[in-house]
């Protein structure tokens, strides 16, 4: 198990653990575990293929390989040394360990590739693919620690922030239980093996918008939302792109806006190829927790959110 430290890398490895599986997790060195006790922790760095076959592998025979392992920024030295080069060394060392199945977590919007990380995903999925292992490729769409950044600044009396109207984006969020358990699932589901998996939470897929109104309601408030146009963000990158050629390190800064741009107007829903949109009927749904509850959780204090690098706002 890779990437077993993070949010749903744990929620995983506690699925997995669940289903009788002997799991190894590989975590990098200082890691904050909280893991399941039955769970086996071996350190090392998983960037290094000689330290993932020595640390983690260690001459063993293993099953199969589940890797929840990301660039935790998106920006394109660190996305390639993760997305990509790291989840190779780990597909190369479980080959040579006999194992017989991989599966990924990927992410939804590679389905339409403008930034880095998105390249680096798809490189690997096709070495995935041509690897001769089966494989299981899983792409979710948003998570809910993503949308639960503006959950503080509402209660707080803040309007909602709003790109344009919206409504000219909606995804269908799944819990981390929920993927959790869909994952270690592809395991032993045959239905599973050899695909490319996208997948969501229950329910109808939610806008912004909805997503405001929905923080409104649970606080009994009425809705204030502010609103900023996507030209404003392009022309923040247009800016950051022109000072970094005098001052290379905001081309980091520039990069993080694109990826800011990306998720404020593309969809996390499924990609009709023929028609060049996003479709929400066509997108599959798992699972029983919906983003709504989480955000009641959230509000109520029965619940807690672990905000990564991507989370919005």
């Amino acid at each position: 198990m890779l990437g077993a430290t993070g949010t749903i890398g744990r929620a995983v490895v506690g699925a997995l653990v669940a289903r009788g599986h002997e799991v190894v997790c590989f975590v990098r060195q200082g890691s904050a575990l909280n893991l399941p006790d039955k769970a086996i922790i071996r350190m090392g760095d998983v960037c290094d293929p000689a330290c993932v076959d020595a640390d983690g592998f260690r001459g063993e025979v293993f099953d199969a390989v589940v890797s929840c392992i990301a660039s935790r920024n998106g920006l394109p030295q660190d996305a390639w040394a993760v997305d990509y080069s790291a989840n190779l060394a780990c597909l190369n060392a479980a080959r040579a360990a006999g194992a017989r199945r991989f599966v990924l977590l990927s992410a939804i919007c590679v389905q339409r590739p403008r930034l880095a990380f998105q390249h680096a995903k798809l490189a690997f999925e096709a070495e995935l693919i041509a690897s001769g292992l089966d494989y299981s490729i899983v792409r979710p769409t948003a998570f809910f620690k993503s949308l639960s950044g503006q959950v503080e600044r509402v209660r707080a009396g803040k309007p909602f922030l709003l790109f344009g109207d919206g409504q000219l984006t909606a995804c269908k969020p799944i819990s981390d239980r929920d993927l959790a358990c869909y994952m270690a699932d592809c395991l032993t589901q045959e239905d599973r093996r050899n695909r490319i998996l996208p997948i969501g939470g229950p329910g109808p897929a939610i806008t912004p918008r909805e997503q405001g109104e929905a923080l409104f309601r649970l606080l009994d408030r009425a809705p204030r939302f502010r609103r900023a146009p996507l030209w404003m963000m392009d022309g923040i990158i247009r800016g950051l792109d022109l000072a970094a050629l005098a001052l290379p390190h905001l081309a980091a800064k520039a990069e993080l806006a694109r990826i800011g741009r990306y998720y404020a107007s593309e969809s996390m829903l499924l990609l009709n190829p023929a028609t060049g949109r996003y479709d929400a009927d066509a997108t599959p749904s798992t699972g029983a927790d919906t983003l709504f509850e989480h955000y009641a959780a959230l509000l109520q204090g029965t619940a807690t959110v672990e905000r990564g690098a991507h989370s919005v706002f």
